[in-house]
C-alpha cells in the first residue's frame, strides 16, 4: 500500500484513498490526473476489490490504453480484468453482451462517419433530391442533435410543425435513416450511448448494472446528457462514482457536452468530497502565469491557480507578424532555429483554431524541408484500401450490411457493374431481404447468367471465410481475407508508387490487428471491428515520430509538447466569429487555455495585421481579445515582419524605439516590439498605437505610406466607438481604401 501512496502529493493521495461514495476531482492541466486514477485502481485491488468490478471510463481509446498499461505496471495481470474504455467502447461492449435482450443482433455493426454520411446521400437520392444541394451533413449533424435530446423518431414525427418544409423532410429522413440501419443491423456512434441506456434500465440489463461497484470517468467536464444519464443508471445501487475533471477545459459544447453537469456534481451527488489538484507538472510557471491570467476572465468557474516548481527561462512570446504568410515564415525560423538548439522536431507542435489555416504552414514547412504531419487530415481508416478490408471484415461479421457489400463486391474488379446491382437492389427490394443474402440467390433474379455466377460465388467465398473467421487468430485470418479474395494480388498489380503506399499501409493494418490480438487474446472479430469504428485522430497519434505536429486546438486535447506555437490570435479567427455571435465566448478563451497548457517549456503565441480567409483578400485583422487580457509582463511581443516593412518604418523613423529594443528581444535579429497599443488615446490618436514621433490626430489631407499600397491621402477621417477609420485614396488601380490605423502597417509620411 505504501509503495502505491509513496510518490503522491497530499492531494492526489486523498483522492486516491477515498474509496467510498462520491468523489469530485477538480484537475488542473497537467496535475496528474491519469496518475491518480490509475493509482486508485490500484490500491481498490490492492484492497481486495475483483478488478471485474472496477469500471474507469475516458475520451480516446489511446488514454484507456495507457491507463490499463499503467495500471498494469502497478499491480501485475489483475488488472487486465479492470474495464478501461472510452463511453461508446463500453457501450458497444455491454450491447454485444446483452442487447439482444432490447431486439439488437449480437453480430451488429457501427457505422463511423463516412458511412453515416453515405447512408444519408442515399436516402436523399432515393427522395429524389440532389446531394449536392441538400448536404447530407446537415440533416446528419440534425439527427445526431435530436438523438442526443433522447428524441426518437416517433417522438420528432408529433412534435414537428408539418407547415416548414424542412421539419417535414427532416422528419421523413429520420424515420427512414432508422429504417435502413434496423435492417442492415448497423448502430452509429449516437445509437452505442441510446441504446446502452435502455439496456441498463431495461429489466434484464439490471445485472449488468450492478456488476460495477467502482467507477471512475476522466474528463467528467466533457460528459453530454446521454452519457450522464448512462452513468445514473450504473450507480443506481450504489454512489461510488469517481470523477475528474476541469471546467476550464470544457471545449466540446458544439458537440454536445454539457460543462453543468460537472459544475452541479455535488447537488447531483449531496456528500460528494471535493478534492482540488493545482500542482502542475507539465508547463513552467511562466507559461502557466499566461493561461491562469487569461483564464480568469471566465465567470462562474471554481476557483483554481495551477502552480509548479518550475520557473522555466523562456517568457511567453507573440510574434507579430505582417500577414499570414510572414507569420508562416516566422513559425519556420523559430523551428529551424529550436532545432539548432537541440529540440528534435517531434517535440513542436503548431496549433490553430480552424483546418484552413493549416496551409500556408504546410508550404512554409514543405519549401524549408522541415517534415511534418497533420492530425486531423486523413485518417489512417479513410484510406481507400483501409476501408476496403474493413468492408470485407464487416460484412463477413454481418452479412445484411449493405454499405459494405456495396463497397467491396467489385473490389478488385469482378464485373459487377451499376446495371446489375440496379438488378439486384430490385431483387433484395421484391424479397424484403439484404444485397447479400439477395446476390446468394442470384440465379433466380432479372440478372445475365455469368454475372449471377459472379455473385454467387462471391457469397459462397465470404461464408467460408464467415467460418474461418470462427477458426483462425484474427491476424492470420485478415492476412486469409486478402489472399483469398484477391485484394492483395490487385495491390501487387497496381504501378509505383500508389503500389507500395498501399501495401505499406495493409501491413500497417495486420499490425493493428496482432497487436490488438495480444492485448485482446479472446476478442473476436465484431470486437476488433467495433475497436477500429470507435478510434479517433488522437487515439492514431504516435509521438515518437520526428515530425512537426499540425492539428487545430480541439484536437489536442489530451496531448503535450515541449514547444507549441499557436496561431492567429485576432478577432473573429480566435476567439471564433462564430463562437462570438452566439455568446461562446467563454469556451474560445477556455479553447485557448487548453492549448497554452499543452506546452511544457517553449510557448509562442502569433499575431497578423492581414489575414486572408475562405478565398477573401487580404484584411486588416484586430489583435484578439486574449492577449489584451494577459498582462504585458507575461508577455514578449516581438515584430517579426518582413524586413522590406521593417526598412519602411526604419526609413521614416518610425520604429526607434523598436530599433532600440533590439538587444534585449532575447533573439538575435528579431526586435522587441512592446506591448499592444490599447489605450484609447492610442486608438484614436495618432500612429495607431505604434511607436513614433508623430502625436497629432489624422486629419484629412494626412499623407502616408502603406507597407503593402504604397503612398496615399486620407480624404476622411471617421470615429467608430472607440477606434477611428481612414478613407484613404492611392493611386490607380489601388483607388480609394478603408484602414483601421491600429493594425494597419501604415506610417505618416513626413512633412505632411
Amino acid at each position: 500500500m505504501e509503495e502505491l501512496l509513496c510518490n503522491l502529493s497530499p492531494e492526489q493521495r486523498e483522492a486516491v484513498t477515498t474509496t467510498e461514495g462520491p468523489v469530485l476531482v477538480v484537475a488542473g492541466a497537467g496535475s496528474g490526473k491519469t496518475r491518480v486514477l490509475t493509482h486508485r485502481i490500484a490500491y481498490l485491488i490492492a484492497r481486495g476489490v475483483p478488478p471485474s468490478r472496477i469500471l474507469a471510463i475516458t475520451f480516446t481509446n489511446k488514454a484507456a490504453r495507457e491507463m490499463k498499461e499503467r495500471s498494469i505496471a502497478l499491480v501485475g495481470d489483475a488488472a487486465r480484468e479492470v474495464w478501461i474504455s472510452t463511453f461508446h467502447s463500453f457501450a458497444a461492449r455491454i450491447l454485444r453482451m446483452g442487447g439482444e435482450a432490447i431486439g439488437l443482433p449480437q453480430n451488429f455493426t457501427i457505422l463511423d462517419t463516412d458511412d453515416v454520411r453515405s447512408l444519408f446521400r442515399a436516402i436523399l437520392e432515393e427522395l429524389n433530391l440532389d446531394p449536392k444541394r441538400e448536404d447530407p451533413r446537415r440533416y446528419a449533424a440534425e439527427v445526431s442533435r435530436l438523438k442526443n435530446e433522447g428524441t426518437s423518431p416517433e417522438d420528432y414525427l408529433k412534435r414537428f410543425d408539418p407547415t416548414r418544409p424542412w421539419e417535414r423532410l427532416l422528419a421523413q429522413i429520420y424515420l427512414r435513416y432508422e429504417e435502413r440501419k434496423a435492417q442492415t443491423g448497423s448502430l452509429d456512434f449516437d445509437d452505442l450511448l441510446l441504446r446502452a441506456v435502455e439496456l441498463l434500465e431495461h429489466e434484464a440489463g439490471s445485472r449488468l448494472a450492478t456488476r460495477f461497484r467502482y467507477i471512475h470517468v476522466d474528463e467528467y467536464q466533457d460528459t453530454n446528457p446521454m452519457q450522464y444519464r448512462l452513468l445514473h443508471a450504473l450507480t443506481r445501487e450504489h454512489a461510488n462514482l469517481f470523477v475528474v475533471g476541469d471546467a476550464d477545459q470544457s471545449i466540446y459544447a458544439w458537440r454536445g457536452a454539457d460543462p453543468r453537469i460537472f459544475l452541479s456534481f455535488v447537488e447531483d451527488f449531496p456528500g460528494a468530497k471535493v478534492i482540488t489538484l493545482e500542482r502542475n507538472y507539465r508547463s513552467t510557471q511562466k507559461i502557466l502565469d499566461a493561461a491562469n491570467a487569461l483564464i480568469r476572465h471566465n465567470p462562474g468557474r471554481p476557483p483554481k491557480e495551477l502552480w509548479t516548481e518550475n520557473e522555466g527561462k523562456e517568457p511567453v512570446r507573440v510574434l507579430f507578424a505582417g500577414n499570414q504568410n510572414e507569420e508562416a515564415e516566422a513559425v519556420v525560423k523559430r523551428i529551424d532555429a529550436l532545432t539548432r538548439e537541440g529540440y528534435a522536431l517531434g517535440d513542436i507542435a503548431v496549433l490553430y483554431r480552424t483546418n484552413g489555416q493549416s496551409r500556408v504552414v504546410e508550404e512554409a514547412l514543405l519549401s524549408a524541408g522541415i517534415p511534418y504531419r497533420i492530425v486531423g487530415g486523413l485518417r489512417f481508416y479513410e484510406r481507400k484500401e483501409i476501408k476496403d478490408v474493413l468492408a470485407y471484415l464487416r460484412l463477413i461479421a454481418n452479412p445484411v450490411d449493405d454499405l459494405s457489400f456495396l463497397r467491396v463486391v467489385n473490389e478488385p474488379r469482378r464485373g459487377i457493374g451499376e446495371s446489375t446491382l440496379a438488378r439486384l437492389r430490385d431483387f433484395a427490394d421484391s424479397m424484403g431481404s439484404s444485397l447479400f443474402h439477395a446476390a446468394c440467390r442470384a440465379d433466380e433474379a432479372d440478372i445475365p447468367r455469368s454475372k449471377a455466377k459472379v455473385l454467387i460465388g462471391f457469397c459462397t467465398l465470404l461464408r467460408e471465410l464467415g467460418a474461418r473467421s470462427r477458426e483462425l487468430p484474427l491476424a492470420r485470418f485478415v492476412d486469409e481475407v486478402l489472399e483469398v479474395t484477391g485484394y492483395r494480388a490487385a495491390l501487387l498489380a497496381l504501378p509505383e508508387p500508389e503500389r507500395s503506399s498501399r501495401l505499406e499501409n495493409v501491413q500497417e493494418f495486420l499490425n493493428m490487428a496482432t497487436s490488438f490480438q495480444a492485448l485482446h487474446p479472446e476478442a473476436d472479430l465484431p470486437a476488433f471491428l467495433a475497436e477500429v469504428a470507435l478510434l479517433t485522430d488522437v487515439d492514431t497519434f504516435e509521438e515518437a515520430e520526428d515530425r512537426v505536429t499540425l492539428l487545430t486546438l480541439h484536437a489536442a486535447k489530451g496531448l503535450e509538447f515541449p514547444v507549441v506555437f499557436i496561431l492567429g490570435l485576432e478577432e473573429g479567427l480566435l476567439p471564433h466569429h462564430l463562437s462570438v455571435e452566439e455568446g461562446n465566448v467563454d469556451e474560445e478563451r477556455r479553447l485557448l487555455y487548453v492549448g497554452m497548457t499543452r506546452a511544457k517549456e517553449r510557448l509562442f503565441l502569433t499575431y497578423a495585421e492581414y489575414r486572408s480567409q475562405y478565398g477573401s483578400p487580404m484584411r486588416p485583422s484586430r489583435p484578439s481579445r486574449f492577449l489584451e487580457e494577459i498582462p504585458s509582463e507575461l508577455l514578449v511581443v516581438e515584430d517579426v515582419r518582413s524586413p522590406w516593412a521593417r526598412e519602411i518604418l526604419r526609413r521614416h523613423r518610425f520604429s526607434t524605439a523598436v530599433a532600440d529594443e533590439r538587444e534585449t528581444a532575447g533573439v538575435a535579429g528579431l526586435p522587441s516590439f512592446g506591448r499592444f497599443g490599447s489605450s484609447r488615446e492610442e486608438r484614436l490618436g495618432k500612429t495607431g498605437g505604434k511607436a513614433g514621433p508623430e502625436d497629432e490626430p489624422w486629419q484629412p489631407g494626412d499623407r502616408l505610406v502603406h507597407a503593402i499600397f504604397g503612398e496615399g491621402t486620407v480624404v476622411q477621417v471617421r470615429e467608430r466607438g472607440d477606434e477611428i477609420e481612414l478613407v484613404v485614396a492611392f493611386p490607380h488601380p489601388l483607388g480609394v481604401r478603408t484602414l483601421l490605423p491600429r493594425y494597419a502597417p501604415i506610417i505618416r509620411r513626413k512633412g505632411s
